[in-house]
């Protein structure tokens, strides 16, 4: 699936499902949650916190895609195409970054030393 594809899905979905888009402020409320709910799910299998057995319900993929879903309502009700958003963004990270990361002594090594 393309992001154009995903942002008509979704575009779809609001209009058969989901009735209308939440207001943008709504869903950056929305957003901040469902990244809420990928850290601590995060932090929980890769980090030095335990799951609790509310935690086990969880998973990553699902809250990825959670996360996923509430930006493509925020860049739809925006009018931002995140193709070519993206595509945009790579290219400023490219320029901006083409040796940074290459002459970067803390990403060369043992990363838990």
């Amino acid at each position: 699936m393309t992001l154009e594809e995903a942002q008509q899905r979704v575009d779809d979905w609001i209009n058969k499902v989901g009735v209308r888009y939440f207001s943008e402020l709504t869903n950056l409320a929305q957003l901040v949650e469902e990244v809420g709910e990928l850290a601590r799910i995060l932090s929980r299998t890769y980090g030095d916190q335990s799951f609790k057995p509310s935690d086990e319900e969880y998973n990553i993929a699902d809250e990825l895609a959670d996360v996923l879903f509430v930006l493509i309502c925020i860049a739809n009700q925006t009018g931002v195409d995140l193709t070519e958003a993206f595509e945009q963004n790579l290219h400023k990270k490219t320029s901006r970054d083409h040796m940074r990361h290459k002459d970067n002594p803390k990403l060369h090594g043992d990363p838990n030393a």
